[in-house]
């Protein structure tokens, strides 16, 4: 707009001086008018009729879409770790010493537990250990023998019954060459094991007491004998039951590889006397197999053992 603005103004001031002149000059001056006027008709012709001429715009091309690089996923996947089942024992029988056996004061005595490695590892340097309770003289610690998976131990330790009268009980535990607590499944809160006895004065603590003429002998098991015969490929324990008068006897055996073997019938007798029962077993395994007589009732206690060995 600027631009018609100024060649407008132009054009008067030439048409003005042109209009002072009366006749046409051929001279320098006259030239130079003509020349300006057909400048300013050149540069009015030059321009748009049609207005501002509106200047285009063409836009950059946008830069290449970049596709992002996808981070790798998470993984919650665990760190393998070791097997939770390397050391793990199994508490299977008391074999002597039954809980709630009576003592008298400061008796001495040797407990013994049966236990089972059922874990993946063997057990190389472990140790029995003291855990709570009441310790009843026993060592802090003593050393365990190697046992494999699979394979059981009679864990036993000599205990002297304390002097004062009363109920006493000591839990003791399995420790790792490392001295991490071995799980036992069937243990106490899954980890101990313990010894239960109960101590009285002579005078009350025998198991049979001295009968009257009016009161006779509490029912018991008096002994158990064993008849042993055959060997390896068919070995037969009969245990010899006496008893001290009328009455029935519930039993079971407890073999050395920790199998259960089926209960037997109870025994029934009339009067005192003695019957006999009898079990079977073959085995190729070599090493030295037994059968222990435990006497659920009346006497809670173990009697014997049948043993056998093959090469």
């Amino acid at each position: 707009m600027k631009n018609k603005t100024r060649l407008f103004y132009v054009f008067a001031i030439v048409v003005m001086f042109l209009s002072a002149c009366n006749l046409p000059s051929q001279n320098a001056e006259d030239l130079a008018s003509t020349a300006a006027a057909e400048t300013v008709q050149a540069l009015l012709s030059a321009t748009p009729t049609g207005g501002v001429a509106t200047a285009s715009f063409t836009p950059l091309p946008l830069a290449a879409t970049q596709t992002p690089i996808p981070l790798p996923a998470s993984s919650n996947t665990p760190i393998a770790s070791a097997t939770a089942n390397c050391n793990v024992g199994q508490f299977v029988t008391d074999v002597t010493i039954p809980d709630g056996t009576v003592m008298t004061p400061s008796q001495a005595f040797t407990k013994k537990w049966r236990i089972k490695n059922i874990g993946t590892c063997a057990w190389t340097g472990f140790s029995l250990v003291f855990d709570s309770g009441e310790s009843m003289g026993g060592s802090a610690t003593k050393a365990i023998s190697t046992v494999n998976p699979g394979q059981e131990i009679d864990l036993e330790i000599n205990l002297t019954a304390p002097a004062t009268v009363g109920n006493y009980r000591g839990y003791w535990r399995i420790n790792t060459n490392g001295g991490v607590l071995v799980p036992i499944v069937n243990g106490s809160q899954g980890k101990t094991f313990y010894v239960d006895i109960k101590v009285q004065n002579p005078s009350t603590a025998t198991f049979t007491p001295t009968p009257t003429p009016t009161s006779p002998p509490p029912f018991a098991v008096t002994s158990v004998t064993f008849t042993n015969s055959g060997g390896c490929s068919s070995f037969t324990a009969t245990a010899n039951i006496t008893v001290n008068g009328a009455g029935a006897v519930t039993f079971h055996w407890i073999r050395s590889d920790g199998a259960t073997p089926p209960v037997p019938p109870p025994l029934v007798f009339a009067a005192a006397g003695t019957q006999s029962a009898s079990i079977s077993w073959s085995t190729s395994a070599s090493g030295t197999h037994w059968f222990d007589v435990y006497v659920d009732t009346p006497n809670n206690q173990q009697f014997g053992r049948a043993s056998f060995t093959c090469p």
